[in-house]
């Protein structure tokens, strides 16, 4: 997915909100606020978001010497998600159709994205998971069902910390002696970590590795030889998050994407309004459109 107009202003949002949260100088502020403009100026829109944003908040680390500006934020998510494990557990246990319950929860987690929103509060992440019954929800369910009945070997693509708690549901549910879930290589925002995943106990149930890059998506370029093997070998792929959807979106093989729709770039992009629960589902040369 290329990178449209509307898209600028948020990546120098990010950047310059990644600066607040690292340094009180405003010298360093404004050395970022300039630097990210004349790239946005120069920026190549054939680019996916993700690469831009890679490239600005790598910038950023060299500049402030901070390796992950999000890390506290990023502890809080988890800590959050974490505490509401025990009544999601009960909900899942007493529901008729777990999977599907599970696949809403890891959606509503997509919530916790401090890409587009910054100021993102705990009683908006409690009410969003605890509602999730209650948000829109598009996409071929069935489809999806008979999907993962039919693989033996899934790949999930998680995306940002805090979400990942909701992701082990998911992978509870789908059942983990199946699925291998890939994290982001380095710190970027508030994606997850080899780190995050461990904090959440994800590496106590299912094999985690890291896909070997920076990027708040899945640049395949980039990513290391045992995350390819991965994703090409796979029965199934699940790629959670927008950044994932935005880099994969023409990738030339079958995946399922589970996302919020949060920004009106994507929404415009796959015709579903501003808060909808996404489950779109990329059978590679199978229609003209591309996911159903």
């Amino acid at each position: 997915m290329n990178t449209c107009l509307d898209c600028l202003p948020c990546i120098f949002r990010q950047t310059i909100d990644a600066a607040l949260r690292v340094s009180d100088d405003p010298a360093i502020h404004e050395r970022v606020a300039r630097q990210v403009a004349a790239w946005i100026h120069d920026a190549d829109l054939k680019e996916s978001p993700p690469v831009m944003a890679q490239r600005l908040h790598r910038y950023l680390k060299d500049v402030t010497g901070i390796e992950d500006p999000y890390a506290e934020a990023k502890a809080r998510d988890n800590a959050l998600a974490l505490s509401l494990m025990p009544e999601l557990r009960e909900r899942l246990a007493v529901s008729s159709d777990p999977l599907l319950l599970a696949v809403r929860l890891a959606i509503a987690g997509n919530l916790i994205d401090l890409g587009p929103k910054h100021d993102l509060s705990a009683e908006e992440i409690r009410r969003s998971i605890r509602q999730v019954l209650d948000a829109p929800f598009s996409g071929d369910f069935e489809t999806f069902r008979q999907a993962v009945a039919s693989s033996c070997d899934i790949l999930y693509l998680a995306d940002n910390a805090g979400e990942i708690v909701l992701d082990r549901l998911l992978v509870e549910v789908l059942g983990p002696a199946r699925v291998t879930v890939a994290v982001r290589g380095a710190p970027v925002i508030n994606d997850a970590t080899m780190e995050d995943a461990r904090a959440v106990g994800l590496h106590e149930i299912v094999r985690v590795i890291s896909n070997g890059s920076d990027a708040p998506g899945t640049v395949l370029a980039e990513c290391g030889a045992e995350f390819l093997e991965r994703f090409t070998q796979a029965d199934l792929v699940i790629a959670k998050g927008q950044g994932n959807f935005e880099t994969l979106s023409a990738a030339p093989r079958d995946i399922c994407f589970l996302f919020k729709v949060k920004c009106p770039v994507i929404s415009s992009n796959v015709g579903l309004p501003l808060g909808t629960q996404a489950l779109l589902l990329s059978w590679a040369g199978r229609d003209s459109k591309g996911w159903s």
